[in-house]
């Protein structure tokens, strides 16, 4: 890289627009949505999608919401050609879509693009030429005047040909392809002009499409472009302002935003933002920023698993695990604080209240996203993730002290492998650590327990100890105070129950009960234990023998 890139690169000119108004507006409502997937996204791909592809994402972009679809480049390829072809003759477009398809300011590729639309029900055609400065005098070696008249002439043409074939509701698009670096003045002039020809009205719809081709400058500055536009065009009222922003700065999003807020009523771009060079805008990513605020986009994403499935094998790309909204790790939480944040919101939470959660902007729920996505252990976890998936796949709500406890031997166990640790791993560690095993070191058989007259509690209980039986006696004033004097006696060790919680696994009458017991000993050591049974007394003395053998 140049020490001074100023020497080589020099900075676009911004627009003057000291009034703008913009900045004050919000999104209150969803712009119209166009999927260009299908035709700006395939031809992105180093192997563009062949039909069965095609179909494939046609039906997903249909079972998403999207009205308005642009799926070929018809004079493009015979592919592209055949597509539309199949998709009219074998009735697979909804009566409520619109079907866009793109064309070059050739008359030629203008007839052949209306022979592929032949007996559909509903169409857009869309035109669009170069008008940049860079592009006039570099690519075309034309002046003003020439790509104004190449724009109306074409548009002329495509006029006289819907007016043939009155059967098909036409809609027509303008896009003046490199609208953000054109001059301000001379992008009003042609669509002025193209505007004249077309004479949009409620009974002949006009879409003027204002692409960012390739961002040249920061996303403020393309809003005013569009402020400036939409305020000064003569028709504003009688046409659609369409956006296509691109994203060669990594602000297509921010982008489409704010344009919308400086206007514009639609937006073009693709599922996950595939497009040419960095892709164009994500609809996606626009969609569920709008759901996040409370504003229904009118797109479904209800299984988001599946459309990145679906668009991931039709345009074999990946989308990024980190991907906003859609990602498999968008959710995901490994840091402690993040998931002890997360623990909280979802311990706090009522139902039928707003959606107030730390780090999770919306419900994955709403998405088809598990909660089991949300918290993940590694060795960069804390305590409340364990605990957290501890409690929502097995129901057990960890005392606080056992999950600092819990969490050392994850912490251990992450650090000497490296590696992520499973649900199932998480809680095979957990019942061996507490006891929650088929054959504990302590095992409870049987018991039974008989009030004294000096009002202690007298316990007697059949234990098996490695594989032998052993008789446990013990008194004291209640049931664990009996079983810890015993215990005292059996192992000569003083035992004190530091910690006790209980809790049912259920509402029904039959549920089972756990029991958390921590004892500690004469040293200062303590150790967890944990019981479940239908009988919360059985619970809590085999949580307390699984303490003691933890210890032994």
């Amino acid at each position: 890289m140049l020490n001074n890139p100023a020497e080589k690169y020099r900075p676009w000119p911004v627009l003057s627009l000291p009034d703008r108004r913009w900045p004050d507006n919000t999104l209150t409502h969803a712009p119209r949505w166009l999927s260009t997937d299908l035709r700006d996204g395939n031809q992105a791909l180093a192997e563009p999608m062949d039909a069965e592809r095609k179909l494939q994402f046609w039906d997903l972009l249909l079972r998403c919401g999207f009205k308005e679809i642009e799926v070929a480049f018809p004079s493009a390829s015979q592919t592209d050609f055949n597509f539309v072809r199949q998709l009219i003759e074998e009735k697979r477009i909804p009566e409520n879509v619109t079907i866009q398809v793109l064309t070059q300011a050739r008359e030629d590729l203008i007839l052949r693009t209306f022979e592929s639309l032949r007996g559909a029900l509903r169409a857009t055609v869309h035109l669009y030429n170069a008008t940049a400065p860079l592009f006039r005098r570099l690519v075309f070696g034309m002046e003003k005047a020439q790509i104004v008249e190449l724009a109306t002439r074409s548009t002329r043409l495509i006029r006289q040909h819907c007016e043939a074939q009155p059967d098909t509701l036409w809609q027509y698009e303008y896009s003046p392809e490199t609208f953000c670096f054109t001059e301000p003045e001379f992008a009003l002039e042609i669509c002025e002009a193209v505007a004249a020809v077309w004479e949009p009205s409620a009974s002949r719809p006009m879409i003027i499409n204002l692409p960012a081709t390739v961002e040249v400058n920061t996303p403020n500055v393309y809003a005013d472009q569009i402020e400036y536009f939409c305020r000064h065009f003569s028709r504003r009222d009688d046409v659609c302002i369409s956006v296509h922003p691109h994203n060669d700065r990594g602000t297509g999003v921010a982008s489409a935003e704010l344009a919308v807020m400086a206007g514009a009523d639609r937006v073009e771009g693709c599922l996950f933002g595939n497009g040419e060079r960095t892709g164009n805008v994500c609809l996606v990513t626009l969609a569920m920023n709008l759901y996040s605020q409370g504003v229904s986009p009118g797109l479904d994403f209800s299984e988001m698993k599946q459309v990145v499935e679906v668009v991931e094998s039709c345009n074999q790309l990946p989308v990024h695990p980190r991907h906003p909204w859609a990602g498999s790790l968008a959710y995901t939480a490994f840091s402690g604080s993040h998931q002890d944040a997360i623990k909280k919101g979802f311990d706090a939470r009522k139902p039928n209240e707003h959606w107030e959660m730390p780090y999770l902007p919306v419900d994955p729920q709403d998405i088809g996203c598990s909660y089991e996505a949300v918290i993940r252990v590694n060795s960069q976890s804390g305590k409340s993730g364990s605990a957290w998936l501890i409690e929502q796949n097995h129901g057990l709500t960890l005392p606080r002290a056992l999950q600092q406890d819990f969490s050392q031997h994850v912490q251990r166990e992450t650090d000497a492998h490296g590696r992520e640790m499973t649900h199932n791993a998480l809680w095979r560690l957990f019942r061996s650590r507490y006891g929650l095993i088929t054959q504990p070191a302590l095992q409870l058989k049987d018991y039974k327990s008989e009030s004294q007259h000096n009002g202690e509690l007298l316990l007697q209980a059949t234990l098996l100890i490695n594989g032998e039986s052993w008789h446990l006696q013990g008194r004291g004033n209640g049931l664990l105070s009996a079983a810890v004097n015993g215990l005292t006696r059996l192992h000569k060790q003083t035992l004190v129950i530091k910690d006790y919680h209980e809790h049912t696994l259920g509402e029904r009458s039959d549920s089972r009960s756990v029991a958390y017991i921590r004892c500690l000993s004469a040293d200062g050591s303590s150790q967890w234990g944990v019981g479940i049974d239908s009988d919360i007394s059985r619970a809590s003395l085999q949580a307390l023998l699984n303490a003691v053998g933890a210890r032994s």
